[in-house]
């Protein structure tokens, strides 16, 4: 048995963070919290994606294009 005490077995958190902080718990609130305020997830994630793309893509052209460059 892993767990000592009744109320250990029982917990709502992960051995990882503890009972005050649990990033997979934070990250379950926050998409329920996009999903109530009807954020939807994978449109989001394209739209920073292909902003992020554009705009490496600018600094590339401005530092001239090229794929390989000397160091």
């Amino acid at each position: 048995e892993t767990l000592p005490r009744d109320s250990a077995k029982v917990a709502h958190f992960c051995s990882m963070c503890g009972p005050h902080f649990c990033s997979m718990k934070i990250t379950q609130d926050v998409r329920d919290y996009a999903l109530a305020q009807g954020v939807d997830e994978q449109a989001a994630l394209a739209e920073v994606a292909t902003a992020g793309m554009e705009q490496k893509a600018v600094e590339f052209v401005n530092k001239g294009a090229q794929i390989y460059s000397k160091v």
